[in-house]
């Protein structure tokens, strides 16, 4: 098989020498390593060919030594030569950008602490999304869609992001947002970062006021699946040329379906059955991994 890892770590050369000795123990020999830096973190990177057993042996290691220091890493495994990614789908809130859309309505409508509450169950896994979606959609019901413009301008990029598209986009990655959010911000978010297509829920409003329901269905977990599967189809391209980012439950689906699917910054859930994680470092650095 052929094997790929990515290491992230702040410029500590030890971590870099038990990996080595690591792969000495192992009786691995690596080549086309990688190794750069920059001013937030330093990239390390090592592909060799051998058996899943092997692999299994690393990730012990690797394990321990994320425990030990401030450092993450990817592992990925494939039995044909790891391809470059050529489609990158991503969840938008808490992962492109650094809020919750929705909680920030309900913050503006004075009733923030009800809303998060339920938001927070169901991206830690505890709610049924669509179920938690519904209920919380219901509680912005009047919601004056004359204050959405600027709640969209507060909005944080979440830190690395516009690194991250740039790099993709001069690599020739189709990008584009599967949210569970509003499209309202999505739409403008995938403008403002030079992504391709957006894909979220549609507010439905009455005299420039929010009813408390969507027009259409809910893209939900499983429509995020469905919409990766039809990009990629679409695009002509295998799973293993996709990558897809996402932090909350409703993004566990889409991130074991897709080649390389990374949890940044993910919920405790989404850590522990996350194929590959990112948590200490910023968006920027997943370029290393396309």
């Amino acid at each position: 098989m052929f094997h790929r890892l990515t290491l992230f770590d702040m410029s500590n050369e030890l971590n870099v020498v038990a990996v080595n000795q690591a792969f000495q123990a192992l009786q691995v020999e690596t080549y086309n390593n990688l190794h750069s830096t920059n001013a937030n973190f330093a990239v390390h990177q090592w592909q060799w060919n051998s058996s899943p057993e092997c692999v299994l042996d690393l990730e012990v290691i690797l394990q321990k030594l994320s425990k030990q220091q401030k450092l993450d890493y990817v592992l990925q495994s494939s039995q044909q030569p790891i391809q470059k990614i050529k489609l990158a789908v991503f969840d938008m809130d808490s992962t492109l950008i650094q809020a919750e859309v929705m909680d920030e309505l309900a913050y503006a409508m004075g009733i923030g602490p009800q809303v998060a509450l339920i938001t927070a169950s169901s991206m830690a896994g505890e709610l049924d999304f669509e179920q938690s979606f519904r209920q919380r959609l219901a509680l912005l019901k009047g919601f004056d869609t004359a204050q959405l413009s600027a709640i969209n301008q507060a909005l944080e990029l979440m830190p690395g992001a516009e690194q991250l598209m740039k790099g993709l986009q001069k690599q020739g990655v189709y990008c584009a947002i599967l949210s569970g959010g509003f499209s309202y911000f999505a739409d403008d978010l995938a403008h403002r970062l030079g992504m391709q297509q957006a894909f979220s829920n549609s507010l439905e409003e009455v005299d420039g006021k929010l009813t408390g329901q969507v027009t259409g269905v809910i893209l939900d977990a499983a429509k995020k699946v469905e919409l990766l599967e039809q990009l990629r189809k679409t695009l002509g391209l295998s799973l293993s040329q996709c990558l897809a980012v996402g932090d909350g439950a409703n993004d566990l689906p889409m991130l074991n379906k897709a080649g390389l699917g990374v949890a940044f910054h993910g919920k405790p859930l989404v850590r522990q059955q996350a194929p590959h994680q990112i948590n200490n470092f910023d968006l920027d650095t997943l370029l290393h991994l396309a």
